[in-house]
């Protein structure tokens, strides 16, 4: 009986059948979570990329005299008929204008980034300064995402610099949301 089990243990340790389905069962998560990762994040820079030339658009079309004084909707009707890829866009997109003076009293757009609170039913009121003859106007915009793959590491918790997705998914305001933020400014030319 223990020569029958010693050569049963002998013979166990020789076998090398199913090692490599060790290895595959070990590593293979690893590899596909920097694959969940990598889609998330591309999709969230696709997202900022599509975000940053919506507004890029949007303020040329009020630079050159396409949309004089353009309220809140157009503004971000415009926005999100370029950035087409964001969902949901019109309901998820809060867009502010802000003229600042560049010669005296300089600051940049101070304070947080205004977004849409998924907390609240309400939309914030907008602020919407489109300014005079040789005014720098400062515009921002904000665009909230829900993440593609929630149960990927990138879905489940905030990940500081990630392009400039911004906002603790904890917080009741982002409702488990990133926020996408673009920045641009332009002179209003005199006319």
């Amino acid at each position: 009986m223990i020569r029958h089990i010693a050569s049963l243990t002998s013979r166990f340790r020789r076998d090398d059948t199913g090692t490599v389905t060790i290895e595959f069962v070990i590593i293979f998560p690893v590899f596909f979570a920097f694959f969940l990762m990598t889609y998330e994040s591309g999709i969230i820079s696709l997202r900022q990329f599509m975000l940053d030339r919506g507004v890029d658009i949007a303020i040329r079309d009020v630079r050159i005299g396409i949309m004089e004084a353009p309220s809140d909707d157009a503004l971000r009707q415009r926005i999100c008929d370029v950035a087409s890829i964001i969902p949901d866009c019109d309901n998820q997109l809060f867009v502010e204008l802000v003229v600042q003076d560049p010669e005296q009293n300089w600051t940049a757009l101070t304070g947080k980034t205004l977004c849409i609170n998924r907390d609240e039913d309400a939309r914030p009121a907008s602020s919407i300064q489109h300014g005079v003859k040789n005014e720098l106007v400062l515009v921002r915009a904000c665009a909230r995402i829900d993440p593609v793959l929630p149960f990927s590491a990138i879905g489940r918790r905030e990940v500081p610099n990630i392009g400039q997705a911004i906002v603790d998914n904890a917080d009741a305001a982002a409702g488990g949301s990133y926020a996408l933020v673009s920045t641009s400014s332009y002179v209003v030319e005199p006319q």
